[in-house]
Protein backbone atom coordinates (compact mmCIF):
# COMPACT_ATOMS: atom_id res chain seq x y z
CA UNK A 1 0.00 0.00 0.00
CA UNK A 2 1.44 3.36 -0.98
CA UNK A 3 -0.94 5.95 0.46
CA UNK A 4 0.16 7.55 3.72
CA UNK A 5 -2.08 7.10 6.72
CA UNK A 6 -1.90 7.33 10.49
CA UNK A 7 -0.95 4.73 13.07
CA UNK A 8 -2.05 4.28 16.67
CA UNK A 9 0.16 2.28 19.03
CA UNK A 10 -0.55 1.06 22.55
CA UNK A 11 2.27 -0.13 24.76
CA UNK A 12 4.87 2.09 23.08
CA UNK A 13 7.10 2.20 26.16
CA UNK A 14 7.38 -1.59 26.48
CA UNK A 15 10.22 -3.78 25.29
CA UNK A 16 8.62 -4.53 21.91
CA UNK A 17 6.47 -1.42 21.67
CA UNK A 18 9.49 0.87 21.92
CA UNK A 19 11.19 -1.00 19.07
CA UNK A 20 8.02 -0.78 17.00
CA UNK A 21 7.49 2.92 17.74
CA UNK A 22 10.98 3.73 16.44
CA UNK A 23 10.22 1.84 13.25
CA UNK A 24 6.84 3.50 12.74
CA UNK A 25 8.29 6.98 13.21
CA UNK A 26 10.85 6.22 10.50
CA UNK A 27 8.27 4.65 8.18
CA UNK A 28 7.15 6.93 5.34
CA UNK A 29 3.91 4.97 5.16
CA UNK A 30 2.64 6.92 8.19
CA UNK A 31 1.94 10.63 8.39
CA UNK A 32 1.33 10.72 12.15
CA UNK A 33 1.89 8.14 14.88
CA UNK A 34 -0.39 8.38 17.91
CA UNK A 35 0.89 6.70 21.08
CA UNK A 36 -1.27 6.02 24.12
CA UNK A 37 1.04 6.14 27.13
CA UNK A 38 0.94 6.61 30.88
CA UNK A 39 4.17 8.65 30.97
CA UNK A 40 5.69 11.01 28.40
CA UNK A 41 8.05 9.34 25.96
CA UNK A 42 11.67 10.55 25.60
CA UNK A 43 11.19 11.32 21.90
CA UNK A 44 11.02 14.70 20.22
CA UNK A 45 9.42 14.70 16.79
CA UNK A 46 6.35 16.35 15.33
CA UNK A 47 5.35 13.02 13.79
CA UNK A 48 4.58 11.63 17.26
CA UNK A 49 1.39 12.64 19.06
CA UNK A 50 0.91 11.33 22.59
CA UNK A 51 -2.37 10.79 24.39
CA UNK A 52 -3.01 9.61 27.92
CA UNK A 53 -3.76 5.90 28.21
CA UNK A 54 -7.11 5.26 29.91
CA UNK A 55 -7.99 8.96 29.65
CA UNK A 56 -8.15 10.02 26.01
CA UNK A 57 -8.03 8.65 22.49
CA UNK A 58 -6.87 10.29 19.25
CA UNK A 59 -9.39 12.39 17.36
CA UNK A 60 -11.69 9.88 15.60
CA UNK A 61 -11.18 11.75 12.31
CA UNK A 62 -7.47 10.89 12.53
CA UNK A 63 -8.21 7.19 12.86
CA UNK A 64 -10.14 6.75 9.64
CA UNK A 65 -8.19 4.21 7.59
CA UNK A 66 -5.54 3.96 10.31
CA UNK A 67 -3.49 0.98 11.47
CA UNK A 68 -3.76 0.11 15.16
CA UNK A 69 -0.89 -1.69 16.89
CA UNK A 70 -1.43 -3.27 20.30
CA UNK A 71 1.72 -4.13 22.26
CA UNK A 72 0.07 -4.06 25.69
CA UNK A 73 0.88 -6.78 28.15
CA UNK A 74 1.58 -7.37 31.80
CA UNK A 75 2.19 -10.32 34.13
CA UNK A 76 0.16 -11.80 36.95
CA UNK A 77 2.92 -10.80 39.39
CA UNK A 78 2.87 -7.17 38.30
CA UNK A 79 -0.91 -6.94 37.95
CA UNK A 80 -1.48 -8.44 41.39
CA UNK A 81 -4.73 -10.22 40.61
CA UNK A 82 -6.58 -11.98 37.80
CA UNK A 83 -8.97 -9.05 37.54
CA UNK A 84 -6.16 -6.51 37.16
CA UNK A 85 -4.37 -8.70 34.63
CA UNK A 86 -7.53 -9.06 32.56
CA UNK A 87 -8.11 -5.30 32.69
CA UNK A 88 -4.77 -4.67 30.96
CA UNK A 89 -4.54 -7.67 28.65
CA UNK A 90 -8.18 -7.95 27.58
CA UNK A 91 -10.47 -5.09 28.56
CA UNK A 92 -8.28 -2.18 27.49
CA UNK A 93 -7.33 -3.65 24.09
CA UNK A 94 -10.99 -4.45 23.42
CA UNK A 95 -12.12 -0.95 24.35
CA UNK A 96 -9.47 0.56 22.08
CA UNK A 97 -10.37 -1.83 19.26
CA UNK A 98 -14.06 -0.88 19.43
CA UNK A 99 -13.24 2.84 19.46
CA UNK A 100 -10.85 2.44 16.55
CA UNK A 101 -13.27 0.37 14.48
CA UNK A 102 -16.07 2.87 15.09
CA UNK A 103 -13.75 5.66 13.92
CA UNK A 104 -12.95 3.83 10.68
CA UNK A 105 -9.63 2.13 11.43
CA UNK A 106 -9.12 -0.68 8.94
CA UNK A 107 -6.43 -2.87 10.43
CA UNK A 108 -5.47 -4.14 13.87
CA UNK A 109 -2.11 -5.76 14.66
CA UNK A 110 -1.78 -7.53 18.01
CA UNK A 111 1.07 -9.04 19.99
CA UNK A 112 -0.51 -12.07 21.63
CA UNK A 113 1.39 -15.06 23.02
CA UNK A 114 2.44 -18.58 22.16
CA UNK A 115 -0.21 -20.92 23.53
CA UNK A 116 -3.09 -18.41 23.30
CA UNK A 117 -6.29 -20.45 23.51
CA UNK A 118 -9.72 -19.31 24.66
CA UNK A 119 -10.40 -22.83 25.93
CA UNK A 120 -7.17 -23.21 27.90
CA UNK A 121 -7.12 -24.17 31.57
CA UNK A 122 -4.16 -21.80 31.99
CA UNK A 123 -5.54 -18.36 32.87
CA UNK A 124 -2.86 -16.40 30.97
CA UNK A 125 -3.33 -18.39 27.77
CA UNK A 126 -7.10 -18.27 28.10
CA UNK A 127 -7.21 -14.47 28.37
CA UNK A 128 -4.91 -14.12 25.36
CA UNK A 129 -7.10 -16.51 23.39
CA UNK A 130 -10.30 -14.73 24.36
CA UNK A 131 -8.80 -11.44 23.19
CA UNK A 132 -7.87 -12.94 19.81
CA UNK A 133 -11.35 -14.43 19.42
CA UNK A 134 -13.22 -11.27 20.37
CA UNK A 135 -11.05 -8.96 18.28
CA UNK A 136 -11.96 -11.02 15.24
CA UNK A 137 -15.65 -10.55 16.05
CA UNK A 138 -15.25 -6.75 15.95
CA UNK A 139 -14.85 -7.04 12.20
CA UNK A 140 -11.70 -5.21 11.18
CA UNK A 141 -10.94 -5.45 7.49
CA UNK A 142 -7.58 -6.94 8.47
CA UNK A 143 -6.42 -8.54 11.72
CA UNK A 144 -2.84 -9.74 12.27
CA UNK A 145 -1.95 -11.72 15.39
CA UNK A 146 1.66 -12.30 16.38
CA UNK A 147 2.42 -15.10 18.85
CA UNK A 148 6.02 -14.79 20.07
CA UNK A 149 7.75 -17.02 22.57
CA UNK A 150 10.02 -15.53 25.22
CA UNK A 151 10.81 -11.95 24.23
CA UNK A 152 14.50 -11.10 24.37
CA UNK A 153 15.30 -7.46 25.06
CA UNK A 154 15.94 -5.00 27.86
CA UNK A 155 12.94 -3.83 29.85
CA UNK A 156 12.79 -0.66 31.91
CA UNK A 157 11.05 -2.72 34.60
CA UNK A 158 12.63 -5.77 36.18
CA UNK A 159 10.81 -9.11 36.00
CA UNK A 160 12.94 -11.58 38.02
CA UNK A 161 11.28 -14.72 36.67
CA UNK A 162 11.65 -13.51 33.11
CA UNK A 163 15.27 -12.52 33.69
CA UNK A 164 16.01 -16.04 34.91
CA UNK A 165 14.30 -17.51 31.85
CA UNK A 166 16.37 -15.28 29.57
CA UNK A 167 19.60 -16.43 31.20
CA UNK A 168 18.50 -20.02 30.76
CA UNK A 169 17.52 -19.41 27.15
CA UNK A 170 20.86 -17.74 26.53
CA UNK A 171 22.53 -21.05 27.34
CA UNK A 172 20.24 -23.38 25.40
CA UNK A 173 18.49 -21.16 22.83
CA UNK A 174 20.53 -22.30 19.84
CA UNK A 175 19.64 -25.92 20.54
CA UNK A 176 15.87 -25.34 20.64
CA UNK A 177 13.48 -25.77 17.70
CA UNK A 178 12.28 -22.51 16.14
CA UNK A 179 8.87 -22.83 17.74
CA UNK A 180 10.43 -22.58 21.22
CA UNK A 181 13.38 -20.26 20.71
CA UNK A 182 13.53 -16.91 22.46
CA UNK A 183 12.89 -14.12 19.98
CA UNK A 184 14.44 -10.61 19.93
CA UNK A 185 11.84 -7.94 20.56
CA UNK A 186 12.92 -5.99 17.51
CA UNK A 187 12.30 -9.08 15.35
CA UNK A 188 8.67 -9.03 16.48
CA UNK A 189 8.48 -5.29 15.76
CA UNK A 190 10.06 -5.84 12.35
CA UNK A 191 7.49 -8.55 11.59
CA UNK A 192 4.59 -6.28 12.52
CA UNK A 193 5.93 -3.44 10.39
CA UNK A 194 6.53 -5.78 7.49
CA UNK A 195 3.02 -7.21 7.56
CA UNK A 196 1.54 -3.71 7.81
CA UNK A 197 3.35 -2.86 4.58
CA UNK A 198 1.35 -5.51 2.70
CA UNK A 199 -2.26 -5.39 1.60
CA UNK A 200 -3.84 -8.38 3.34
CA UNK A 201 -7.46 -9.03 4.24
CA UNK A 202 -9.02 -11.09 6.99
CA UNK A 203 -7.22 -12.72 9.92
CA UNK A 204 -3.64 -13.91 9.85
CA UNK A 205 -1.70 -15.55 12.68
CA UNK A 206 2.11 -15.51 12.77
CA UNK A 207 3.98 -18.03 14.90
CA UNK A 208 7.24 -17.62 16.75
CA UNK A 209 9.03 -19.72 14.10
CA UNK A 210 7.67 -17.61 11.24
CA UNK A 211 8.84 -14.39 12.85
CA UNK A 212 12.31 -15.78 13.56
CA UNK A 213 12.67 -16.97 9.97
CA UNK A 214 11.41 -13.63 8.64
CA UNK A 215 7.94 -12.79 7.37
Amino acid sequence: MTNTRNAWILGASGVTGSCLLKRLLEDRMYETVYASVRRPLPIQTTKLQECQLDASFPDPEKLHGADVYCCLGTTMAKAGSKEAFRAVDYELPMRVAREAKAAGARRFLLISAMGADAGSFVFYNRVKGELERDLEAIGFESLAIFRPGLLLGDRAEKRPGEQFAKRLFGAINRFLPLAWKGIPSDRVAESMQGVAGTDWKGKRIFSNAEMIQGI
